[in-house]
């Protein structure tokens, strides 16, 4: 095991809170576009993913072209690149946007964030182990917040929308891979690069889906400067800032370290979201994120404990 030095530790974390603020704060951004303009899903999606990949790329020729052109030359990196973008970074932003569409940025923050649950199922198989008592118990605070966030404590009624629950299921699933599969990329070529690059061919990916899927035969939905200024703070914020702080977190802490600092994320996008935009939350909905916090930092005493 690598020794890491308390500086290093140091911006590691704050670079994963940050990011993971940065992500609540864009799921807000999102929820306000649905409900002031007539965005879809996929166009949003693709317009913050390309618009931060080529933020990224202006940065990355700037500043560390030589490597840019080495990983364009490597196959097997480029073919990691190719999977890293459209599997991970843009089929995360899909369907976390289209979970914004059925429910709200809360909701669906708190939804992803059981992605540390699947990142511990998966370093368990690996690892050729049982669950510990304290990831149990993280895992039984994770299932009863997604109960009560679902149900609302009632057994008898779905108060989340059927879609909206499995689109925040598979956005939990997308974040998983998504910071775990890039590991040995982030060994070789540095965060920044590989966040950069694959967040590239996440637009790319978003272009090709649009396009298949007559999105862009709809034509684009009329939209004010406000909103203009939104989805500029989201793609710069929300998406370049926020991929490119977390990512590069999660290369220095690991990503079972990392995505237990996301706990900032379903945090600030309930509150950013109940302040700014009103958004109605049930007892069940705090009780569900105060779980999910909880969650996380049991997962933060095992950690310690390993």
């Amino acid at each position: 095991m690598r020794t890491m030095k308390p500086k290093s530790m140091a911006i590691g974390v704050v670079s994963t809170l940050a990011g993971a603020v940065a992500w609540g704060f864009s799921g807000t951004c999102v929820q306000y576009l649905f409900a002031n303009t007539r965005m879809d899903a996929l166009l949003l999606t693709t317009i913050r993913e390309l618009g931060a990949g080529l933020v990224f790329l202006a940065v990355l020729f700037a500043w560390q072209r030589d490597r840019i052109l080495q990983m364009l030359r490597d196959g097997e990196t480029l073919r990691r690149l190719m999977v890293f973008g459209s599997c991970g970074l843009f089929l995360n932003s899909a369907v976390y946007a289209a979970t914004i569409s059925y429910t709200n940025a809360g909701t669906a923050t708190v939804l992803q964030s059981l992605n540390i649950v699947m990142v511990l199922a998966v370093t368990c198989v690996r690892m050729r182990r049982v669950p510990r008592p304290l990831e149990i118990a993280a895992l039984v605070c994770a299932l009863t917040a997604t109960f009560l966030i679902a149900t609302h404590g009632d057994s008898t009624q779905l108060h989340l929308p059927l879609l909206g629950l499995l689109f925040g299921l598979a956005t939990a699933a997308a974040a998983t891979f998504y910071t775990m599969y890039p590991r040995p990329l982030f060994d070789r070529w540095g965060s920044f690069a590989v966040t950069g690059l694959g967040m590239f061919v996440g637009g790319l990916t978003g272009l090709v889906v649009c396009g298949v899927t007559g999105t862009f035969a709809r034509g684009l939905p009329a939209i004010d400067p406000i909103g203009i200024g939104v989805l500029a703070v989201a793609v710069l914020v929300g998406t370049f800032g926020a991929y490119g702080l977390f990512l590069h977190g999660i290369s220095i802490v690991g990503p079972v370290a990392g995505n237990m600092l996301g706990a900032a994320e379903p945090v600030s996008a309930t509150v950013i979201s109940a302040l700014w935009l009103a958004t109605p939350f049930a007892w069940a909905d705090w009780v569900g994120l105060a779980l999910m916090v909880a969650t996380i930092f049991l997962i933060a005493l095992q950690t310690k404990e390993a």
